[in-house]
Formats: C-alpha cells, sequence, structure tokens
C-alpha cells in the first residue's frame, strides 16, 4: 500500500506538547502530571489513557451562570499519546509566566491541570455588555494550547505604542496590560456597531506585553442572523455567536 497520506505519521520528540501539524495536536502524557482538553477534543489516542469529565466548583459553576465565561473541560490522565483537534483550527502552544495570561475560554484547546483560572471582567466605558465583557485569566507556571481561526497576528504592546483590536477578533493577552472595552462611536448610538462600517466594540491595550489577534471574528456579518431577536443580529447572548457557533465558523 502506497500513498502522500504516509507522510502524515507522527511527530516523533520528547515534549510534553507537540503540535503534530498546525490543526491537531499531540499531548504525551506519563502517567504523573494529567492535561484537561476541551470536552470532545480528543481524535485518537496510544496507550493507557482515561477521560473523566472535570469537577467544576460551586463558585465556577456561580461565575459561568452568571457571565457565560468558562471552560467544559475533560480529565485527560494515564500513559500513552493523545492527539485532540477541534474543527480544523490552527492549534498554538503558550508558556504561562507567572504573571499570566488572559484568554476567551471558547479559544483554550488544552492545558496544564496545575494551571489555575478565573473568569474576569473587561471594563467598559459605557457599562454595557458585549463581547469581550467576561474572560478568563490564567496563572501558575504551565502550558495553555490555544486555537486560531486562521493564522494569527501577535501584536507588541508598548508604553509608547499601544494597541486597540476588534473584541471579537483577540484571543489572547498579557493578563499585565491595561485593557478597556470601548465603542468608537457617540454614546447615544452605542447599542448598534459603528454607522455603516460594520465595526463595533473594540479593546485597547496598553503598558507592556503581548496581544494575540485571529484573522476571524467571533460575530457574523452585518445583518446576518443566526437565531432570533437583537441578540442573533449583533452575536451576543445565547442566540448569537457563543450560543449558535461555538466554533466561530461563519458559511
Amino acid at each position: 500500500m502506497q500513498s502522500p497520506l504516509f507522510a502524515f505519521t507522527e511527530q516523533q520528540s520528547q515534549e510534553r506538547y507537540v503540535v503534530q501539524n498546525p490543526q491537531m495536536l499531540r499531548v504525551a502524557l506519563t502517567g504523573q502530571d494529567d492535561v484537561l482538553a476541551r470536552k470532545g477534543a480528543m481524535v485518537a489516542y496510544q496507550g493507557l489513557m482515561d477521560f473523566d469529565g472535570e469537577y467544576q466548583s460551586h463558585s465556577r459553576r456561580s461565575a459561568r451562570a452568571r457571565t457565560g465565561e468558562g471552560l467544559d473541560l475533560m480529565r485527560c490522565s494515564g500513559q500513552g499519546t493523545v492527539y485532540l483537534a477541534n474543527l480544523a483550527q490552527y492549534i498554538h502552544v503558550v508558556d504561562v509566566d507567572p504573571d499570566g495570561m488572559t484568554v476567551d475560554s471558547a479559544y483554550v484547546l488544552a492545558l496544564d491541570s496545575t494551571l489555575h483560572t478565573e473568569v474576569i471582567a473587561v471594563d467598559s466605558q459605557y457599562g454595557v455588555s458585549g463581547t469581550g465583557k467576561y474572560q478568563l485569566n490564567i496563572s501558575g507556571r504551565g502550558k495553555v494550547a490555544l486555537m486560531t481561526s486562521g493564522r494569527p497576528l501577535m501584536m507588541h504592546v508598548t508604553p509608547d505604542k499601544y494597541v486597540n483590536a476588534d473584541a471579537d477578533a483577540v484571543v489572547a493577552w498579557s493578563t499585565s496590560l491595561r485593557v478597556q472595552m470601548q465603542a468608537q462611536t457617540h454614546s447615544s448610538g452605542v447599542r448598534r456597531r459603528r454607522g455603516n462600517t460594520g465595526e463595533g466594540w473594540e479593546l485597547s491595550f496598553l503598558g507592556e506585553g503581548f496581544a494575540l489577534v485571529q484573522p476571524s471574528e467571533v460575530m457574523p456579518p452585518q445583518h446576518a442572523q443566526i437565531g432570533q431577536g437583537l441578540g442573533a443580529q449583533f452575536g451576543v447572548g445565547q442566540q448569537g455567536a457563543h450560543g449558535q457557533n461555538q466554533g466561530n465558523v461563519w458559511s
């Protein structure tokens, strides 16, 4: 049997996390440290592996109910190799330092079980809830595998060069950055997208660090509807982006 498919064999490495290809992650487990992965993300495994639903404390369940932000995880344990993927999104392994990182939970594929997660709020200058208001802070030492729709842009933020990005395209940023949600529009029209440009909420980053932006937005094109009501049109709530399009794939 011969085929070009045999070029896509397993990556051989001693590293715990290896990007098998741009859209698949290989994680090696030795029976010592478990890995937490997105529910349903396992596509293959070798060895003696167990997959269990991850327990959520009362405080985490309450935070999820109030904000809609949180992680649906499974615990992968045992000895062997597990392969993870989600809707063929691009995968990137990031080392978390003691300063921590802030992410949109929709883009987390896997993380070390030793890391700590906590839901935080992003300030809105108008106090209006919207996409990106609540995010997930990850702290400790370990690795996180993030997903993006397409190849992302890593932007360097410095004290003399701040960065603005569409709130629906931002994937993650350094927790040390000062962040504010804003809309470049008059306050009287803050509840609609800016004129007919199709642009809406932005996140403004100041300080020293990095912001990761993907070439895709959570929100659908303006006036497109998935679900019903205004929430569907503007991509918020259970009728919007997170409720109806978990994979961030607009067709």
